[in-house]
Parts: structure tokens; sequence; C-alpha cells
């Protein structure tokens, strides 16, 4: 604690990285090689702290000579300490270390002086002048900045830029009103170059979740749609500033073809693997990524990637554009990562011969972690990796026994990741042509450049492969894309891992991949949960950056909130008891008129019979009640609504017609409602009925998070509860006999329920999708 004080963290900041115990650790040990009095100024506090934290497995070992240097002034820049830091894990396994080398490396005791920066910075507005000119403030100084940085890479960013606005202003003069105007028709608040990708998603957020005023405020919630169009991503073509992309002497020449191949349009791809069923997770991506591009009036591939043969199948293929179609979104094009096979084949054989991937053959388990040993093909010569490659492709190396690898360390600090592997597996698609295939971290970036993809947008966990998503794209000198990260989107009381729904399932405690206890999309469909719903909780949880965990609770509301508007109300009993009305009013059978939704009559009706004997939910008549019952009782009447009657208990027949017995029937006495006699309450109820099976579920989880090994030490398995689904055998009216499969009601006073693709001919099956607001007890 008193260490991550002297490093001037702020409190919230000591309690996150406190949770880290091995970051925690290297400040410990940091602090353990500076002399005893040694106080840290300003400038060296977030430096240290910068080495702490980035410092990789690898390389801990050089942690006490970045703090000496960073002490002495060497190391006096962020730019000087992630140069340190690459260094050292670059050179972790050599036998011996050059430290002459290392500030060579770093620049350490380079400086660059005033007269050099205003040198350098009129040189650069020289060369583009016309352009700047043309475009006044509307000009990317950007691109001048990344020319100065690469010819100057030690020049203080501070300095330079506060150059670059004085000699710009000196050559434009002030800005006027156009450039205003200009500026405002792009966007509002529009982020710097230097903004990040957590800064774009959270203004989204902030947008959406701010009231709109009393003038453009509307009825329902805001859609994805109008949250996507409060997103400061970067604008088509102007992927440069954005913060971390990687600027090349190739890059404005590419961008510019890239523009005149997609006319400036936004484009971006829902990439899911054809592995499994979609979640609730995906639900937010699929949202975001169509959103997105609707705002935009871009376009959206759905891209499958389909790059491991062992665990792909046809019928997710099928489910997963099913479940997009049924979200209300249509692909500008369907593709496959496979369909860029050849191509990717091509790139690998570029990447070798520029020496930047080489075939080796360390097995699978030598290659696992952060701290493996390098390998030791890993300068090969490139005419022998070339036919290895080649071997490899043409089957004449074994399963396992040797893979592509690219000469990149992650973020993360995992060293040369695996582009291809041999698997002698058919392909849904391709059979079997191919018997090597590329992993995620080759093919997605290269697949997102081959379909001019403008904003590859991603959950958080893929923000330590940024940087070898730039590597790759400029490695081989074509488009590279903007990768934008946001939060994944996490619920309570389930688990969403493919590998653990398939246990649940061969361990028999949900059916399929649809059980409506899961949080799978088809699931949550076959549950009842319109499209729309999921769509606005989506939108509801915004764009943030920050991880969060939503209860299922917030869902429920969203689907209460469309089906309340959208689901006809009926009448069904659930757990009926039979009652017969001696004085019945009628001759016979008589069908009353009753409205679909009873505060807006406008929007349609449908007729129930009412006849002399009816069933009311058994939870409705009580022998023994206390004041606080206001239903059916020896002693109270009850309305049945939209009889005009209420019902009066004269008798009642029991099972086994023993005194003891269980109510089985109640014989009523029916009594005109009047201004002056009416009952304390009105019930449900079902004449001629039709017999439906009724699916009641309930969480399958006792815990908030079933995969936390510290309130759940025995497992995700031992969290489920018992008694989720209960059947019951219900009686509805008998309009619903014509009902349809996904046909959604409110059961008055029960719940919204909807009809499951179980049912048949004659045999009609709901599913409980949610209980209604109001308590269980509480009339309407």
């Amino acid at each position: 604690m008193e260490h991550l004080k002297a490093l001037g963290l702020g409190e919230q900041k000591i309690k996150e990285t406190l949770k880290n115990a091995a970051l925690t650790g290297t400040v410990t040990r940091a602090f353990s090689f500076l002399s005893a009095g040694v106080e840290l100024s300003a400038t060296q506090k977030p430096l240290l702290f910068q080495a702490c934290s980035k410092i990789k497995p690898q390389s801990a070992q050089f942690l006490e000579l970045l703090v000496r240097k960073i002490i002495d002034k060497s190391l006096d820049t962020s730019l000087r300490v992630d140069t340190a830091l690459e260094y050292v894990l670059a050179n972790a396994t050599k036998a011996t270390f050059n430290e002459a080398e290392f500030d060579a490396a770093c620049g350490v005791g380079v400086v660059v002086t005033p007269e050099e920066i205003e040198r350098a910075v009129e040189e650069a507005i020289a060369k583009h002048r016309d352009d700047i000119v043309q475009n006044r403030y509307r000009f990317n100084v950007g691109k001048l900045l990344t020319e100065i940085r690469a010819a100057l890479p030690w020049v203080d960013g501070k300095a330079l830029k506060s150059e670059m606005d004085v000699q710009i202003f000196d050559l434009l003069g002030p800005k006027t009103e156009a450039d205003d105007e200009q500026v405002g028709k792009k966007r509002k608040e529009k982020p710097s170059a230097n903004a990040t990708a957590e800064t774009a998603v959270n203004s989204a957020t902030k947008a959406a979740t701010t009231p709109a005023s009393t003038s453009d405020r509307s009825d329902g919630p805001r859609t994805m749609v109008d949250l996507m169009r409060n997103v400061d991503f970067h604008r088509p073509g102007e992927n440069f500033k954005t913060d971390g992309y990687v600027v090349t002497p190739e890059t404005e020449r590419l961008l510019k073809e890239h523009l005149q191949r997609t006319g400036g349009k936004v484009r971006t791809r829902f990439p899911p693997e054809p592995n499994g069923i979609l979640h609730i997770g995906h639900a937010k991506a699929i949202n975001i990524n169509f959103a997105y591009a609707a705002a935009n009036d871009g376009m959206c591939f759905l891209r499958y990637d389909d790059t491991n043969p062992e665990k792909e199948e046809e019928k997710f293929v099928l489910g997963i554009r099913d479940i997009v179609n049924w979200l209300g979104y249509k692909p500008f094009k369907v593709t496959y990562s496979s369909d860029y096979f050849q191509q990717l084949y091509e790139y690998a054989v570029v990447l070798i011969k520029k020496d930047l991937a080489y075939v080796c053959h360390q097995t699978a388990d030598q290659m696992k972690g952060f701290t493996t040993e390098p390998s030791r093909w890993r300068d090969r010569p490139v005419a022998e990796s070339l036919q290895l490659f080649e071997d490899m492709k043409n089957g004449k190396i074994d399963e396992g026994a040797a893979t592509l690898r690219m000469k990149i360390t992650l973020e993360e600090g995992k060293m040369d990741p695996v582009a291809y592997r041999i698997k002698f597996i058919p392909h849904h698609r391709t059979g079997t042509q191919w018997c090597i295939y590329p992993t995620y971290d080759y093919t997605h970036c290269l697949c997102d450049s081959l379909e001019d993809i403008t904003h590859s947008l991603c959950t958080k966990e893929f923000q330590s492969r940024r940087s070898s998503y730039y590597w790759l794209c400029n490695a081989l000198d074509i488009y590279c894309p903007v990768q934008w990260e946001y939060a994944r989107l996490n619920v309570n009381y389930t688990v969403v891992s493919k590998r653990k729904i398939n246990k649940l399932i061969t361990e028999n405690i949900v059916n399929d991949w649809d059980d409506p206890r899961l949080f799978t999309l088809s699931a949550l469909r076959r549950k009842g949960y319109p499209a729309e719903a999921v769509n606005n909780f989506c939108a509801q949880m915004g764009l943030t950056g920050a991880q969060t965990s939503i209860d299922p609770a917030a869902l429920e509301a969203s689907v209460r909130d469309v089906l309340n508007l959208t689901a006809a109300r009926t009448m069904a009993v659930l757990e009926p008891i039979k009652i017969t009305i001696s004085n019945y009013p009628h001759d016979g059978p008589v069908k009353l008129p009753v409205a679909d939704f009873p505060n807006a009559p406008e929007k349609g009706s449908h007729e129930v019979w009412f006849d002399r004997e009816v069933y009311i939910e058994r939870s409705d008549f009580v022998e023994n009640a206390d004041k606080s019952f206001r239903r059916l009782t020896p002693g109270q009447t009850v309305g049945l609504k939209y009889t005009g009657l209420m019902l009066r208990v004269e008798s009642i027949v029991r099972a086994g017609g023993e005194s003891g017995g269980l109510p089985k029937e109640l014989i009523c006495r029916s009594e005109a409602c009047t201004a002056t006699e009416k009952p304390k309450a009105y019930i449900h109820w079902v004449a001629k009925p039709v017999p439906a099976e009724v699916r009641l579920y309930e969480k399958l989880f006792i815990h908030k998070n079933p995969e936390d090994s510290n309130e759940v030490p025995g497992g995700f398995i031992s969290d489920c509860a018992t008694d989720t689904m209960r059947s019951v055998c219900a009686y509805v009216d008998e309009h619903l006999a014509g009902s349809k499969v996904y046909d959604k009601y409110q059961f008055e006073r029960v719940g919204f329920f909807s009809v499951d693709p179980d049912s048949a001919t004659g045999q009609l099956v709901f599913n409980r999708t949610v209980t209604l607001k109001e308590d269980a007890g509480k009339t309407n």
C-alpha cells in the first residue's frame, strides 16, 4: 500500500492495483532496488509504475536495470520506457546483455533541440503546403506529426505539437467562421487523434443514457441505431486519426485505394465461429456491428470464422444465420474465412519470404503459457521454411509435428503466435482440399482487410491482440482497418461457454442448446423473449468500456416493456379447481367479447365461452383466510371478470367424499354486481377449456457467478438448483387452439407465455416467459 502511495496513485487506482497480486509484487520488488532516502520526482513516479505494469515475466530479471535507468534519468520519457521494455523482452534469452546497445536502442542521452523541432516542422509543412492551404484547419496534422516522429524518434511530443500549432497558425491565420462550420458539420465533439477507444464508446453510452430534452423525447426506448449515431469512431479513410494506429509509408496510398473501392462507406462485420449456438453476449456484438453500419448508411458482413474444422458443423452455420435474422438484421453479404484460404496461404508465403514467419517443431505443450523457451527453429533459413510450409500444405508432415509461427510478441507476452497448424480433418465447406488451417490471430485481421472493413469492433479481451492485428496487415503492406474494443455483456446466474453448456447437456441438467433455462439466443427465443426486447436491452446497456455484470431482472424488464404492448391478454388457469354455478343465469353456454388489450380496445378482441361449469385458480380459493385475502372464501364473494357476476360459496365437494379431504369442486351461487354490491376483487376463469401443457422455469444457478471458485468451490455443475422446470396441465381458452409456435400472450394475473415448438395439433405447449411485475397475490 505504501509503495503504491509513493507512486502518486489515487485511492481508486490503488484499490484496483491491490487486486492484481502479480503487479503488487512487482512494485514491491522495484522499490527494493531503490537506495535509502531516494525520493521519486513527479516525472519518475508514472514511469516506474509504467515499467512495473508492462514488464513481461520473460524479462522480469531486468526490472532492476529499468529502475536504475529511471532513477538516473536515462529513461526519462514514456516512449523510452516502452522501448526499453521491448528491448529487454527481445533480448531476454541471450547469454550476454550489452548495456551500451540497450542505451542506444532507447535513445539514452539523445536530446532533440528546439531548433531541430522547428526545422523538422518547417520541412513537413512545406512538403504538404498545398493540401494544408486547401483544407485549412480540416487538414489532419497527425500525419505530419507521425512523419516527424519517424525522423526524430526521441522528440518531446508536447514540444512538437506546440511548434506545429504555431507554424500552422502562422500559415493559415485565425480560424474563420467557415472553418468552424466545416468542423461542426463533420461531427459534434469530435475526439482528438489521441482519444482512446474507451473514450469513444463511453461517449456513446453517456449520450444514450442522458435524458432527452422535452422536444426530442420519444415514446419508446432508444434503439441501438440511436446509440451508435453518438459514437465518436473515426470516419472511413481517417484510420490514422485513432490512437495506436500504426502509420507506414504505404498507409496513405492504401487508404486512398480503400476509399476508391468502398466509396467511403462504413463497413463492419459480425464474425462468429460456427461451433456452437449464439448467446446473450453475442446479441450485443450483433447489435453493435449491424447498428453502427445502419446508423452510418453502411453495410455489415456476416462472416463465419470457420478455421477449425474439428468443431464446426453446418447446423451451427444455419442456427447463427437464423438468429441474426430473428434479431431483425440482414447481412450485406454472408462470407466465410474459408472463402479466403488460398489468399491467406499466399500471404503466409510472403511472410516467410520476408523472414517474418518460420516453420517450428515445438509441440503444443511446449508452446503453452507466456514463459516458454524460444524456438530453436526461429532463425532457420527462409528457403527451408518455405519448403517445409509447402510440405505441410501437401500433407507430408504429421499432425502436430510442425506449425507456422509469426515473429512477433503479443502485448500479454506471448511470443511468436501460431499462424498455421496441421489438421487432417475434412472441412465443412472445403472438404479435404486443405490439411493446414490458419488460426484466429492470423486470419481475423487479414479477412477484415480483404473485405475492406472500416471498423473492426470487438470485445475488450481482444485489446491485447491489437498490436499484432496492425503488425500483420502492415507486414504484408495491405490495407489495415481500425480495431475498436468495448466491454462484453456479462449476465449473472448463467454460463455461456460452449464447453460448459455442452457439459450441462451431457449431464442431463438441460435438454439442448435451446433449453429455456439457458441464455443462448435460441433458448431466449424459445422461452418467448421478443427480439425487440433483446435489442432494446443491448441498447440500454450502452457501449461502455467498463466490465460489468447485469442481473437477469434487467433483461426481464425489457421483455415486459415489449410484451405489455404486443402480447394479447387471455385467460388461462394453471392449477384449476372446478366451480359449478347452481343458478347459472343463461340457458346454455354463451360467448362473451374480451378485448385483446383492455387499455386499447381498438387493437382487437376475442370471444370466450361462459358456462355453468367454470375453472378458477386453486390459489384463488381458501377455506380459512385472514382479512388480507381478498378472493373467494366461504364467507366472501369474488367477481368473475367480464361476466358482471360475483360468486358466493354454497358448498364444497371434497376428494373421496371425506369431510377432511381436499376441495375438488365448489358449488357456488352467482349474484349480479351492482353499484352498491361489489366484490373486493375480480379473478380470471376458463369455461369449456382446452387442456395445455405449461412449463414454468426458474433460475438454473444458485449463485450470481457459478464459475467463481470462491463462491462455488465444487464447480458450476454443483451450483445447479433443483426443480428448475415444472410442468403443469393447465386449461386455456378455446380461442388459443389455433395458436402458432412463438405466439405470445399475457395470461391475465399470471404472467407472459409463449407457444413452444414442441406443440402439435391438439397438444399446445406453453413456456412461461416472465412473470408479471405485480406480486402473485395481487389482482388486476
